[in-house]
């Protein structure tokens, strides 16, 4: 009886390992040491394809130069002392002194030869304009004398004012100062008159700096504008003032 259930035991296990000679385990490829799913998990490209802290600023936050706007260049303020003044800048200063009436100053602007011409409409009358000189201009508020400065627009009539009352109505009769557009050599008021500017003060040896308000009272729907138009002579770098137009709105 033992030695059957020996000789049984025994087929039994050749059994087995015949067949498990006949099932092998698939043996990994040469050179392979990882399951699919650790390739998954420790490859090296998945792990590189996530971003650290220290990412490019493309990839992390934008870029500067589509966030911050575009540097305005400063005002470059006054020239420097001895640097001779741009039309525009001549402009402001006289122009402060209009306002003021400061007339030394505005004699200080003044051509020493020519003097300067004041024009109360756009049309400059070469003949019968008025011109002061230097020396005049500084005194000319004080100046009780009448003076013709041609005619009315409309009427006719002589314009036959002191400088005082001439400055009050066909000089600064608006604040050009402060509530005015301003332009380099470009007209900004345009009336009945013709304006002769260009042709009395060439452009090629002339600048002029335009002052001009639309309008002061809103019920004449503009019929009530006014334009200041101060004429340089250029002199190398230096401007030199040489007329004073008046110009508005005209039957």
């Amino acid at each position: 009886m033992y030695k059957a259930r020996s000789i049984g035991f025994a087929a039994l296990t050749a059994g087995m390992l015949m067949l498990a000679a006949c099932n092998p385990a698939p043996e990994a490829e040469p050179g392979t040491t990882s399951t699919p799913e650790q390739t998954q998990t420790s490859a090296p490209a998945t792990t590189a394809a996530v971003p650290s802290p220290s990412a490019s600023p493309a990839t992390v936050a934008p870029s500067p130069a589509a966030t911050e706007p575009t540097p305005v260049a400063e005002d470059p303020g006054p020239p420097e002392e001895g640097t001779p003044p741009t039309a525009l800048e001549a402009a402001t200063t006289v122009m402060r002194a209009l306002k003021s009436g400061n007339m030394e100053t505005l004699a200080s602007w003044v051509h020493r030869d020519r003097g300067v011409r004041f024009s109360p409409y756009a049309y400059v009358d070469v003949d019968k304009d008025i011109v002061l000189s230097q020396e005049e201009l500084k005194a000319a508020m004080q100046d009780p004398v009448k003076r013709e400065w041609r005619e009315f627009a409309g009427t006719g009539e002589l314009i036959k004012l002191t400088f005082a009352d001439y400055y009050k109505r066909f000089v600064y009769d608006a604040d050009f100062s402060g509530k005015s557009e301003v332009a380099l050599n470009q007209g900004l008021g345009q009336g009945t008159t013709l304006n002769n500017l260009n042709e009395v003060y060439p452009k090629e040896t002339h600048d002029f700096v335009e002052y001009h308000i639309a309008g002061i009272d809103p019920s004449l729907e503009g019929m009530d504008w006014r334009s200041l138009r101060l004429v340089f002579e250029k002199n190398g770098q230096d401007h030199i003032l040489v007329g004073i137009i008046h110009d508005q709105w005209t039957p």
